[in-house]
């Protein structure tokens, strides 16, 4: 079993796929480096003599730069490391763009809706247009439960606190979100549920959610009926009625759209799961799918991965915008751009941001970015996307929901139980935490650290997986009901 890996040739340090005890002899490269001290698994050791001023190397990539000088066998991390990255950045166009060779086709059971969306689960939602209502969702959820027979796999609402007191662009957003959800093929059938005198207007909200399929969609206003839960059991008969209509059949996997994601990161994460992640969405693009990839503060320091590989110009002028918009968000609210990684993020390994975003982007394997998407908006074009929206995990979760995305891949070396709306596949990035939380986790990356399996390989089983996934077998989080949203708040338009 290897217990360090040097990622690019290039690299002055290697990764502890393994605790490496201090006196260890390491293998690099023809040789040997001795470890001078313990390094935690998920950590850096330095395999040549760095300079206190010079560049740390790791995916052939600068993370950041030694403060101290440091002798081989040093363990490298955030007591002797810091950061490279400033503010905004002027990028140009260096296009390295390499386009997948088509796969043969596939295809997963899923519904065919009647406007000719694919769908991978037939549920009935309950949307609250305010958070005055949620309790009254949560009742109505509760208390019809009998109505989730046959082919409706599930009654659910997504709670929030927003819909009234807000103004601008809060309010738009809060609204943009929500007719979103509204239009998810996962939703089989969608009842909005009002209050009656919030900021959110039904008119607004018809107005946002353009035209929709009237048996497919119901309103009900609290303040309208004198018993809000009786009215609302009539209207979701009605709508059970409609969504028992729909059946699984064979459906292109060139339809399916996937969501990627990542938290609790930790230093391997962008050497087992995130790259796994990358092998399953060249997989899907290569068969005409779609992928999204978000979270773009944990771009930040290597977006020049990305940029490149945007497929004109055009698009590229795009992620610019959304890169430098969203550092522009942090600095207009007087926060430092490349404050992260987070506490956890640092123990389990990971050091700078740009450490953190070399191993993220891997999620994103090596497709051409086809177009860039705004919070909100849904994915119009086949391929690899990128998609503005925050690191936090439930807010970017439920954003690449919003856009489309039948299921969500979430990688993640410390664990976490949340499920977005649409189904959330965790993977784990070490055989450890896949063993301990057996009830959180879908899919075990770590085999590839233990040497089981190659990164290729893991990449074809994740991708079987989430063929399974879209055929119907419930995610971990699903089997427990675990489903929720978080609405970006104070964001930036593209």
């Amino acid at each position: 079993m290897p217990i360090a890996i040097k990622i690019n040739p290039k690299d002055n340090v290697v990764v502890a796929l393994h605790p490496i005890a201090k006196g260890t002899a390491v293998p690099v490269d023809n040789t040997t480096v001795t470890a001078i001290e313990d390094i935690p698994q998920g950590h850096k050791m330095a395999i040549a003599p760095i300079k206190s001023g010079e560049n740390v190397i790791k995916y052939g990539f600068p993370i950041g730069h030694a403060t101290a000088d440091a002798v081989p066998g040093t363990w490298m991390h955030t007591h002797n490391i810091h950061t490279n990255l400033s503010g905004e950045i002027e990028y140009s166009y260096h296009p390295n763009v390499h386009p997948l060779t088509p796969a043969a086709p596939d295809t997963f059971m899923g519904y065919r809706r009647k406007d000719g969306r694919a769908a991978i689960r037939n549920e009935i939602w309950i949307i609250p247009t305010v958070g005055c209502v949620n309790d009254c969702a949560k009742a109505l959820v509760r208390d019809n439960q009998d109505l989730v027979t046959g082919r409706i796999d599930g009654l659910y609402t997504f709670t929030h606190p927003f819909g009234c007191s807000q103004t601008g662009h809060d309010h738009a957003q809060t609204r943009k979100l929500l007719a979103s959800l509204v239009r998810h093929p996962n939703a089989g059938a969608v009842l909005v549920l009002s209050l009656g005198c919030e900021n959110l207007t039904h008119e607004q909200f018809l107005a946002e959610l353009g035209d929709y399929d009237h048996d497919r969609v119901k309103f009900l206003t609290c303040q309208d009926v004198e018993d809000e839960l009786v009215a609302g059991r009539e209207i979701l008969k009605e709508l059970a009625a409609y969504a028992a209509q729909f059946k699984r059949e064979p459906i292109p996997a060139s339809e399916l759209v996937v969501g990627m994601k990542c938290g609790g990161s930790d230093g391997l994460s962008g050497i087992t799961a995130n790259p796994t992640i990358g092998r399953f969405s060249d997989m899907l693009c290569a068969r005409g799918g779609s992928t999204v990839l978000t979270e773009v503060p944990e771009m930040f320091g290597a977006e020049g991965f990305l940029m490149d590989r945007c497929q004109n110009e055009q698009v590229f002028e795009k992620a610019v915008r959304m890169i430098n918009g969203f550092k522009e968000y942090f600095i207009s609210h007087n926060e430092v751009v490349y404050d992260n990684p987070s506490p956890g993020n640092k123990q389990g390994g990971i050091t700078t941001l740009e450490d953190k975003s070399c191993g993220c982007v891997q999620k994103g394997g090596s497709a051409p970015i086809m177009d860039v998407i705004d919070y909100g908006e849904p994915v119009t074009t086949k391929g690899l996307n990128m998609l503005y929206g925050p690191g936090n995990d439930l807010v970017s979760a439920t954003a690449l929901t919003a856009a489309g995305a039948h299921m969500v891949l979430f990688s993640t070396g410390r664990g976490t139980p949340f499920g977005a709306p649409a189904p959330t596949l965790k993977i784990a990035t070490n055989s450890q935490l896949a063993a301990r939380k057996k009830t959180w986790i879908d899919f075990n990356a770590g085999v590839v650290a233990d040497g089981e399996r190659t990164l290729d390989e893991a990449g074809a089983d994740l991708y079987q997986l989430v063929l399974d996934v879209a055929s119907g077998k419930q995610t971990c989080a699903e089997k427990k009901g675990f489903r929720e949203i978080s609405i970006f708040k104070d964001g930036v338009v593209l």
